[in-house]
C-alpha cells in the first residue's frame, strides 16, 4: 500500500517561510509525480504544485504559488518537499501530498491517492 505523510505544518506569521514535507514509501518515487493540495477551511481543495519525478523532475504550479513557493525531491529520502514563502492568511489550508501518474494541472482529483494532511495556519 502505498504511503504518504505529509509534515512540517504549524502557524507561521504573514510573511513568513514554512518547509513542508512529504515522506513516501512503498512504491518506487522514481516512476511517479507527487503533488501537493490543499484545502482551506469551508472550501474546494485546490492544487498547489507538483513535480514529475519520472520526468526529470518537471514541476508544475498554480498561479498563486509562482514566485512564493518551491517544489523539490530528495530521492535518497524518498521525499518531497514544499517551500513556501512570503506566505499570506490565505495560504491557511490543510496540505496534502498525492501521487499521480504525472503532473497535469487538471487539479485535485486527477491524485490516485492522497496521504494524511498537515496544518498550515497562517496568523498574526
Amino acid at each position: 500500500e502505498v504511503q504518504l505523510q505529509a509534515s512540517g505544518g504549524g502557524m507561521v506569521q504573514p510573511g513568513g517561510s514554512l518547509r513542508l514535507s512529504c515522506a513516501t514509501a512503498k512504491f518506487p518515487f522514481g516512476d511517479y509525480a507527487i503533488g501537493w493540495i490543499r484545502q482551506a477551511p469551508g472550501k474546494e481543495a485546490e492544487e498547489v504544485s507538483c513535480i514529475d519525478l519520472s520526468r526529470d523532475g518537471r514541476t508544475w504550479y498554480a498561479d498563486f504559488a509562482k514566485g512564493r513557493f518551491t517544489i523539490s525531491a530528495e530521492n535518497a529520502k524518498k521525499t518531497v518537499y514544499l517551500q513556501m514563502t512570503s506566505v499570506s492568511v490565505e495560504d491557511t489550508a490543510v496540505y496534502y501530498c498525492a501521487i499521480d501518474q504525472s503532473c497535469s494541472g487538471y487539479g485535485p482529483a486527477q491524485y490516485d491517492q492522497w496521504g494524511q494532511g498537515t496544518l498550515v495556519t497562517v496568523s498574526s
